[in-house]
């Protein structure tokens, strides 16, 4: 079962809500946001709590976006997975044997259709679509690409996140605290 039955995944944009994931009974995470300097201390403390992060690798600051900056964030960082919206860090992700998560944001048919190409090149481990309060665009994009689904981004209720699930998503990535909150419950 993918992210060990978790239906949330967590959502750091913080420090103080990275410390509260690995505090928490949740195993994996999401840093969205950190600097290039944080970035070891985190992961080695992650490690230590037998936590997998999942890290973002077009919001870390300090660090370009690029092929080479995936190259260092999977050879000396070692995050569970990155995610990112640039083919070129997805496909060094795979070559390195790190989990991929290709982020799509769904604005209308064209972005649809464009993201579909760019999924068919790069084949990601999984998707994140953005937004994940869709739920026939998580069906289909499912169905279309055979890859699996996270659910992201306006999702603000338990009862969008059954909805999210029910129609396919693995998960679901919030930094809403009382979803996370929430579904903790069902952790402990």
């Amino acid at each position: 079962m993918p992210f060990e039955g978790q239906r949330i995944l967590p959502a750091a944009k913080s420090m103080k809500q990275f410390e509260a994931i690995i505090e928490g009974p949740y195993t994996y995470g999401v840093m969205l946001e950190t600097h290039i300097a944080q970035l070891q201390s985190m992961m080695e403390r992650a490690r230590r709590y037998e936590k997998n992060i999942l890290l973002h690798a077009d919001l870390v600051q300090g660090l370009k976006n690029d092929e080479y900056a995936a190259e260092y964030l999977c050879q000396h960082i070692r995050p569970a997975g990155l995610i990112s919206t640039r083919a070129s860090i997805i496909q060094k992700a795979k070559q390195k044997g790190i989990t991929a998560i290709q982020r799509v944001f769904l604005l209308d048919t064209h972005a649809l259709e464009k993201s579909y190409q760019l999924l068919a090149k790069t084949q990601p481990d999984y998707i994140e679509v953005l937004p994940g309060v869709i739920p026939h665009i998580i069906a289909e994009v499912s169905e279309r690409t055979g890859i699996p689904i996270i659910a992201g981004g306006l999702i603000r209720t338990p009862e969008e996140v059954e909805l999210a699930l029910g129609v396919g998503a693995a998960a679901v990535t919030t930094s809403n605290a009382d979803l996370i909150k929430y579904f903790k419950k069902s952790l402990t």
